[in-house]
């Protein structure tokens, strides 16, 4: 801990206040009853003293768990103690007591890093709190010393031993320690002596500063440097060189990597010697925190020169030429080791060594083959390491003997009989040189001159000149030269064989007679044959004088030679000489000759004119000469297949003994002549051949158009035309241009234009507009024509309608008429198309020209609708246009049971709607009548207007506040319009149960279900829903079933056993009462089908159990739990429920009567006006009239309920269905109409004025539900509309709804006597 200056001064002056006070502040008992009061100052002014020695006043007087009372009083009590004047009293009050003091205190400690150091105090009568500091910093009063975990206080407390162990001693541990004793009740604070802990800290291992990357270079000297690291205290350091001390070493110190730590570092210079290599220098350092020094060794690497090499293997100087010499170069010492090379001449033969590291040398052997070369060659080997001062070498000449490489024989040795012969023998360089001799067969010729000469490598050439005359004799003997050395045993011989010449002896032909003429052409042989001669002869065949190069190869036979000559008889071999020469070496010739007669052909052709250019329709004089012939020959022209008779002149004399012939042909020139051949003929009657040559015309003349020059062009629409010209014209640089209706196209003008360079015109992206007529004028030199080509421009069809809509009346003729702008118009190119639902009988389909016709007889009101025509004329796409066609009828009214009566209460509150609908064409207007007498519309209660949608007219009639007694009546509809018109009666009735349904009937049927069909009957007025009722053989009585929707026309009743008959009914009911069952309470008998296999149709049951044995087992419980919760609640609901509506009802049972109305109303609600409409789609409740059922069966349909009939009376009605509305198909007596809206009526008439059976009416009284059920009724549960509903029709909306969104009938729009309850 760190005091300030301040802090020092205070502690300064209480020490010295204890020095002078101390007698009378030991310890006393007090037995006053201030004692508190004054033990608590006496340990402020101890927590006041500790202060100076690291402890604050709060932290001790915290420690002994004494508070003083308030902080003002301590501070005022604390003053009062440190005064002076107070010491006497408090001598006084405390008294004597014993005082703690040291028994044994800590001393000067050096402890080496790493070991163990006990720092001893020992207190006696200890008292206060024992603790140590250390440089300052209080280490705790807890034996272990928590926050420094190598120092613990060791020893027995009871003793008062409080020694300070500092284990595994570090660098941190050299410090300043002090042990105190705190002051207590009994005693004052006491601190020890001040021991210093001195820390040995052995060196880190020592190392070299020294260049070593480098080897060392012996002679220089190099300074070393060895540094002691990290020492306490500083490290002594010894240099050695190989174990010998290295003496002038220089030693200094700087700061280590820590404080107090110390880096020693020595300095020696060292001179590098040869036998430092490899030696070590040492570095020894020690301190007295080691027992021995610790070292660090460098191994010198040192270079120096090595010794000068020596050769090895070279025992005599004279080698012998193709030895090889094994030579070994070796140089001792030397580092590194010295590189060695060969040399010879100067010349590097071998750069390769070895290195023996164990010996200490370089060694290389030159393994070098003597050739003659290395005669008198100075071989030498150089060692060098990288600190020679210079190339170290020994060198030695060595002496080669060697044979010349090469004996020649020279000169000619073929001579002529009795000719002299010179040959030279020549030896090249040998050392020594060799001597030569000759021999002639076995005969040895010494008629000889030898001379000797200095050849290469130091050696001697030797040559030998000899002469000798030859004789036929001697022809074919072996001569031969030796070249020999007695001192080497060398022999080498050069022989030759000699040839004598002489001349042949006789020759002679095989020939064909002379006489005798043959034809040119014909394969002739000529043989020439020769004998004698040495050698033989060689023939030769001469023609006229001159060699014919062309004969056949020389053969031999057993006497002499032979050479065929093959020729082919030519113009040119007519009286020709052949002659064939024997001739060899011995240069004498002998010969013999013959003479042959040839019948030959013309051997040229020629055709001459005067005229240099050629015209169309000029007259052409040529000339033809036929050459030389034997015998004359007769000349013919043709042209082409033309053949011509020239005039011929006297024949005359020609080369080669023949005749030539001359004739002339006259020619009148047309532009058909242009390029063709005039061709001229001789041929010979003897020869029965003829020759031939021809002349082509080069007629000029002005453009001429081909006769296949195309006059019309198609091409489709949108591609790019061609239109070719085929022209000619000599000379054939013709300029063309294109004109279209006599203006020039250019390409500048148009860029779609481009011209070939055969002058077709190519139109690019061509429409229709190009068509027409195209002229082209083409001229050249000659003159200028021109032609004419027309474009025929094709392009897909389009079609428009001729008339749109056709108005046609029914049974009369419709013609439906497109008309096609198309090229081209081809036959059957139209068609036509019905775009209508279903299928019609079409008409007739014709074509004239461009126009398409479909003509329907007898039409009929079905053909009315959209007819498609299209055209095609094989050109893509093909075009369509739809034309509308329009059946005008007479009206004709909707005439169903539901059309023919309107149901209202008449109690003038209730509007009613009488709709009219009629479907005709042209427009329908409507007339009404009441009872027989046109109707005012002039009177407010009375509406009429007119809807119109395509063909189907409504008009609706609406009566406002309908009163029984004047408008329960026939009102009488007449439509009409210029084709006729149609009445309907309809009556206006008081609301009553319904009629029975019509035309009930089975759609399909399964093996446990059955689809029925019914038409609804008129609704009474109110909304209807319908009720089947089936049973089979096995039953006890009927079951029924509600249909849903409930306005549905349409239902499937499943649950069904396979094959079981049953009985189908089904009847009508409103609020108001039920119907009789359809069709006059007739049965509908169908039998369900057989159960299908297993596996053919999988069931929902399995699928169900399936899925339910993978439900997981943790969800069951969790369902279960929530279930059972849910189940739970509906009870009491249920029973909470019932008591309300006892109550309720004791309370107010009839407040729900006709006389409530008012009171409803000033209770906030309200009802709506009823209106009422032949449109009878409305809901509603079942009266007390209508059968009661009750729900027996839960196996069946979700989507439906089945009830068992019952005699015993009920209040309470079964509504299940009434909120689900959905809309329908229209049936197929009914027709599509769009609504009229309805008009507001006033909401607070009666609602019910005419009752006519009154006992049924208090009935229906009798029976009347709690008003707050009767609010209720019509919000059903949410599910119900999730219920599923797979085989009801979803259709559009049924033509019969109004044209408004009408409110939904509710409960409250019956009188309160016809409301139902919910069960």
């Amino acid at each position: 801990m760190c005091l300030y200056v301040g802090e020092k001064r205070e502690i300064d002056r209480l020490q010295s206040f204890d020095r002078l006070h101390a007698p009378c502040l030991g310890p006393v008992k007090m037995q006053s009853e201030k004692r508190g009061l004054i033990d608590g100052a006496a340990e402020t002014w101890r927590t006041l003293k500790f202060v100076g020695r690291g402890w604050t006043a709060r932290h001790e007087y915290q420690r002994h768990g004494q508070r003083s009372g308030v902080s003002g009083e301590m501070d005022l009590l604390s003053a009062w103690i440190a005064s002076p004047s107070a010491l006497p009293f408090l001598c006084l009050i405390w008294g004597t007591q014993a005082q703690q003091a040291f028994r044994s205190e800590p001393r000067n400690l050096t402890v080496r890093m790493g070991a163990t150091a006990v720092l001893r105090c020992e207190v006696l009568r200890a008292s206060g709190t024992v603790q140590w500091v250390k440089d300052g910093l209080l280490l705790g009063p807890e034996r272990s010393l928590p926050g420094f975990p190598r120092y613990s206080m060791i020893g027995n407390p009871e003793r008062g031993q409080y020694h300070l162990q500092i284990e595994k001693a570090q660098l941190e541990d050299d410090a300043l320690y002090q042990c105190q004793a705190g002051q207590s009740e009994s005693s004052q604070a006491i601190v020890s002596n001040t021991a210093w802990v001195t820390m040995l800290i052995p060196p880190s291992s020592p190392y070299f500063e020294v260049e070593m990357e480098t080897p060392w270079v012996a002679g220089r000297m190099y300074t070393v440097t060895c540094v002691a690291p990290d020492a306490k205290p500083e490290a002594e350091i010894t240099l050695f060189k190989d174990g010998v001390k290295l003496t002038g070493a220089e030693s200094f110190t700087v700061s280590g990597s820590k404080d107090k730590l110390l880096n020693t570092h020595a300095e020696v210079t060292v001179t590098a010697l040869s036998s430092d290599n490899g030696k070590q220098l040492a570095c020894r350092a020690k301190n007295s925190a080691l027992f021995r020094p610790v070292e660090t060794t460098l191994t010198m690497s040192v270079y120096f020169p090595p010794q000068p090499p020596v050769i090895v293997g070279l025992e005599r100087e004279e080698v012998k030429a193709g030895t090889t010499l094994v030579l070994e170069c070796v140089s001792h010492g030397g580092n590194p080791l010295a590189t060695l090379h060969w040399t010879k001449d100067g010349e590097v033969l071998s750069t390769t060594w070895e290195e023996d590291t164990v010996l200490q040398k370089s060694s290389s052997t030159l393994n070098l083959k003597i050739t003659p070369a290395d005669n008198q060659a100075e071989l030498c080997c150089e060692s060098v390491n990288l600190v020679s001062p210079s190339s170290l070498s020994v060198h030695c000449k060595i002496t080669v003997l060697f044979e010349p490489e090469e004996v020649t024989l020279t000169g000619s040795f073929t001579a002529t009989e009795g000719q002299e012969l010179n040959l030279i023998c020549f030896a090249t360089s040998s050392n020594p040189p060799v001597q030569i001799r000759w021999w002639l067969g076995y005969k040895e010729l010494n008629n000889t001159v030898v001379t000797m000469e200095e050849g290469d490598n130091g050696g001697m050439t030797t040559m030998s000149n000899m002469t000798h005359q030859v004789s036929r004799e001697e022809d074919g003997l072996k001569l031969t030269c030796e070249a020999f050395n007695k001192a080497t045993h060398f022999s080498k011989t050069q022989t030759a064989k000699l040839t004598v010449y002489y001349p042949p002896q006789k020759v002679w032909l095989d020939t064909p007679l002379q006489d005798v003429p043959l034809h040119a052409g014909t394969k002739i042989r000529l043989i020439c044959f020769s004998t004698g001669g040495n050698p033989t002869g060689t023939l030769t065949w001469f023609k006229n004088g001159k060699v014919v190069t062309d004969a056949l190869k020389q053969t031999s036979f057993d006497r002499g030679v032979a050479r065929e000559l093959v020729l082919v008889l030519t113009a040119s071999d007519n009286m020709a000489t052949y002659r064939c020469d024997a001739r060899n070496e011995a240069k004498k010739t002998i010969s013999a000759h013959t003479k042959l007669m040839v019948h030959f052909a013309p051997i040229s052709m020629k055709i001459t004119t005067k005229q240099e250019e050629l015209r169309r329709g000029q007259v052409l004089t040529l000339e033809c000469q036929a050459g030389s012939s034997n015998p004359k020959v007769n000349i013919s022209w043709s042209l082409g297949l033309l053949r011509f008779q020239g005039a011929e002149q006297p024949p005359k004399k020609a080369q080669y003994g023949g005749v030539s012939v001359r004739s002339s042909l006259s020619l009148n020139l047309t532009s058909q002549y242009h390029n063709q051949r005039v061709i001229c003929q001789a041929h010979s009657p003897v020869l029965s051949e003829g020759t031939n040559t021809f002349f082509k015309l080069n007629v000029l003349y002005p453009p001429e158009f081909s006769p296949h020059q195309p006059t019309q062009v198609q091409v489709v629409e949108d591609d790019m035309a061609t239109i070719p010209l085929l022209v000619s014209a000599n000379p054939e640089e013709v300029s063309c241009i294109w004109l279209r209706r006599k203006e020039e196209l250019v390409k500048e003008g148009d860029l779609r234009y481009s011209w070939t360079d055969e002058h077709s015109l190519e139109i690019k992206n061509v429409t229709r507009k190009d068509g027409g007529v195209y002229t082209v004028k083409c001229s050249n030199d000659e003159g200028v024509s021109q032609t004419s080509i027309t474009l025929d421009v094709q392009y897909a069809a389009s079609v428009k309608a001729e008339k749109h809509p056709v108005f046609v009346n029914v049974g009369e003729t419709a013609d439906l008429i497109c008309v096609a702008d198309a090229n081209p118009i081809i036959s059957d190119m139209f068609s036509w198309k019905w775009l209508g639902e279903g299928e019609v009988e079409m008409g007739e389909e014709t074509q004239e020209d461009e126009s398409g016709l479909l003509t329907i007889h007898d039409v009929t009101r079905a053909h009315a609708g959209l007819y498609q025509c299209t055209a095609n004329n094989g050109i893509a796409p093909p075009a369509s246009v739809d034309v509308q066609l329009v059946v005008q009828f007479k009206p004709e009214l909707q005439k169903g049971a539901q059309w023919r009566k309107v149901a209202s209460r008449g109690d003038g509150t209730t509007t009613a709607d009488v709709v009219c609908q009629a479907e005709g064409i042209p427009r329908v207007e409507f007339s009404w009548e009441k009872n027989g007498v046109r109707m005012d519309f002039a009177n407010p209660r009375y509406e009429e207007w007119t809807v119109r949608e395509g063909s189907f007219h409504t008009s609706t009639v609406r009566v406002v506040n309908v009163s029984a007694a004047q408008d329960y009546a026939v009102f009488s509809c007449t439509a009409r319009n210029s084709l006729g018109e149609d009445r309907l009666d309809i009556q206006l009735v008081s609301t009553s149960h319904p009629d029975p349904p019509t035309s009930f009937r089975q759609v399909s049927v399964t093996h446990d279900s059955v689809t029925l069909e019914w038409i609804p009957g008129f609704s009474g007025g109110l909304r209807q829903r319908f009720r089947i009722r089936y049973r089979w053989d096995q039953s006890v009585s009927y079951l029924y079933v509600d249909v849903f929707p409930p306005t549905a026309a349409t239902f499937t009743v499943t649950g069904l056993q396979p094959v079981t008959t049953y009985n189908f009914s089904v009847n009508a009911l409103n609020a108001m009462g039920e119907s009789d069952y359809a069709d006059n309470n007739a049965v509908l008998t169908i039998t369900t089908k057989e159960r299908p296999e297993p596996e053919e149709i999988p069931t929902d049951d399995d699928s169900v159990s399936q899925s339910r044995q993978e439900l997981p087992a943790y969800l069951t419980v969790v369902f279960t739990v929530v279930f059972g919760v849910l189940l739970v609640l509906n009870s009491l609901g249920c029973y909470f429920g019932q008591r309300w509506k006892k109550k309720q009802g004791q309370s107010g049972g009839r407040g729900g009567s006709v006389l409530d109305g008012k009171k409803n109303e000033e209770e906030g609600s309200s009802q709506s006006t009823v209106s009422y409409s032949n449109k009878y789609e409305s809901r509603e409740k079942i009266n007390t009239a209508a059968q009661r059922t009750l729900l027996i069966e839960s196996g069946s349909e979700t989507d439906s309920n089945v009830y068992e009939s019952y005699t015993a009376e009920s209040s309470h009605y079964y509504y299940p269905t009434g909120d689900y509305m959905p809309s329908l198909s229209p049936h197929p007596e009914e027709t599509r109409r769009p609504d009229a809206t309805h008009l507001p009526v006033d909401s607070h008439s009666h609602l019910y004025e005419d009752v006519k059976d009154g006992r049924q009416y208090q009935d229906i009284l009798a029976f009347s539900p709690p008003s707050p059920l009767s609010s209720f009724d019509h919000r059903l549960p949410p599910q119900r509309n999730n219920w599923r509903s797979p085989t009801y029709p979803q259709g559009t909306e049924r033509a019969r709804e109004s044209v408004d969104v009408r409110q939904p009938w509710r409960d409250s729009d019956l009188p309160f006597e016809l409301q139902g309850e919910l069960v």
